[in-house]
Order: structure tokens, then sequence, then C-alpha cells
């Protein structure tokens, strides 16, 4: 079959080790289901792993890919969960400690087939597109969980998103103007500010600019960049989010003695649910949410969507069509 591949890792130059090429088709163990890809979507965890990040080399060559949507064996429509618990887990998979995503330990989704547990199938809303549901699993489960599980922010109130353009701040912008949250966001660059406008923020500001007002919550996934300007950005009592550090994840003042005293809240939060995924994909067509894709491109010129990625050229998810 066509897949897309680390064969070798490189943290300087990530796409040397980028394959399209052939691989065997996979089996399925017990327990787990084949499903042939219709649409698959990238995410910079893929380049993480190129550049040796998150991926053992001994595990390579490794299929990357965490989000994608196909059809299973049984002719059912189905939007994949890359997060995969240890054998035996019970509860919230995210807090398995042992949990991994897919492309780290299982050949992953950037592929014509693919076999995930049975329990990681979401049925696909028949009203939701395949170029839509190739988006979710990943960064919009992110946004997902941020916002509605974890900011502890009621309808009305005001998120500040941190660095609008990538895969998760344009999910949170789409999914908190849609449930009727006031969402702010910060950009270095103009034309990304304005269509981070086009999709739903009611204000865009500059990197590290003073707000007009205090937040309710913070979406962080930059890091130590805009940390300070996170934590100062916050009305007493609010929250911050983190999700990720692309910029670092040691900022040069940390602001505790503003977290304590200002009694915000700093949470965790990693991917999603199974449970959550579904919800997310039936909140997208009931609010009728096009969630927002930079690029689509055959699975065959994959390199070219790395290639953007890496560039830092893109707003909204790249996808992928593979069958």
């Amino acid at each position: 079959m066509l897949a897309v591949y680390a064969a070798s890792q490189s943290p300087a130059d990530p796409l040397s080790g980028l394959v399209v090429g052939d691989r065997p088709d996979p089996e399925p163990r017990e327990g787990w289901a084949r499903v042939r890809l219709r649409t698959a979507g990238l995410n910079h965890h893929d380049v993480w792993s190129l550049r040796g990040v998150g991926l053992p080399a001994d595990r390579l060559p490794m299929i990357l890919g965490c989000d994608g949507a196909g059809v299973d064996e049984a002719g059912n429509e189905v939007i994949i969960h890359a997060v995969v618990p240890s054998e035996g887990w019970q509860g919230d998979e995210t807090l398995d400690p042992k949990r991994t995503l897919l492309s780290e330990l299982h050949d992953g989704t950037l592929a014509e087939y693919v076999t995930v547990p049975r329990g990681n199938l979401v049925p696909k809303p028949a009203d939701l597109t395949w170029e839509a549901a190739a988006c979710l699993s990943t960064a919009w489960l992110t946004a997902y969980r941020m916002l509605f599980t974890n900011s502890g922010v009621k309808p009305g109130g005001t998120v500040l998103v941190q660095g609008a353009g990538g895969g998760v701040a344009t999910a949170l912008i789409q999914l908190g103007a849609a449930a009727g949250y006031r969402m702010w966001a910060t950009s270095r660059d103009t034309g990304k500010a304005e269509k981070a406008l086009s999709i739903g923020a009611d204000r865009v500001f500059g990197s590290g600019e003073r707000l007009p007002e205090r937040v309710d919550a913070v979406m962080e996934t930059v890091g130590a960049a805009t940390w300070s300007h996170s934590v100062n950005s916050l009305r007493p009592g609010g929250s911050i989010v983190i999700s990720g550090a692309t910029s670092g994840d040691a900022p040069s003042k940390a602001e505790l003695t503003k977290i304590f005293f200002k009694q915000l809240r700093v949470v965790g939060s990693t991917m999603g649910t199974r449970d959550e995924l579904a919800h997310l994909s039936r909140f997208i067509v009931q609010q009728r949410i096009e969630p927002v894709i930079d690029t689509v491109l055959p699975l065959a010129d994959a390199k070219d969507g790395f290639a953007r990625m890496v560039d830092g050229d893109v707003f909204g998810k790249v996808v992928f069509a593979v069958s």
C-alpha cells in the first residue's frame, strides 16, 4: 500500500527522513479493525517525529499520522481516535501513563490502510465531509477538551487564544465562537490576524500587546514566548489551559507570585477521549462549522504538505486525500 513514513530522523532537516512509498498492508490483531482511509490530516506531531522527538529511532520505519477517516471492514464510515490505551486500561485513556498516539508505537493514518483497536472507531456523521472528518482527531479534539472540559468558562465569557494560525488555534476560535464565547487571539502576522477575524475571532491583538480588559481564560500552545503575557492577561481566578509549548517549555519568568496571588488555575490538557471525539463530530455538524483547511493534497504529494508545515506557511489544517 502507499504510505508516508519516517525512515530516518534529523532535528535540523526533518524532511530528509520522510518517504512516500510502499509499505506492507497491515493485518489486524484480535480486537483490532482495519480501516481503508479516505482522508488523513497532518499535524506538528508528525514533524516532531521526523525530528526525533517522541519516536524512538529503533521503531523506524514508522508510518506517520494521527488523524484519519475511512471505511471499516463492515462498510461503516468512521473517524479514527488516535489515543491508544495500554491493554486492560479502564477509564479516561488520556490519563493512562502508558498510552500512545498512533505513529508512536503503532503505524499511523498517512496510508491507504490503518489498523486500530475497535474501540477507537467513532461513527462519522453522515453530514460531515471526509475532509472535515480528517481534521478532528488531534488538533480539534485538543481544542474541544481545552475549551469545554478544562477551561471552566461559561458561554459569554472571554477567551484569549495565543498564536492564531495553527490547527489548534483555528479550532479553538471556531469552536468557541460557535459556543457563545467572546474569542480574542494574538498573532505576529497581519494576514493570519485577518483570517482569524474571518473565522470568528472578535478581536486580534499583536503578540504581547496589552489587552483592553482581562480575560476569563487563556488557551496556551506557544509556551515560553507568550507565558508572561498569558498570566498578565487573566482576571483573578482565571485559567490558563496549556496543551503545548512550541516556543519552549522554560519561560524566563514563571510568574509564580502572580499565579498564587491572583488565584489563577494552570491546567494541563492533552488530546481527548473517544467520547469527546464523538461529541465534537456531532457538535460540528449541529453548528454547521466548517473546519478551516489550508490545503488538500493527494497522499502521493504528502512531501509538499510537510514542507508547508515546516516553513510555517499554514493557516488551518493540511489534509491528504487517500482514496
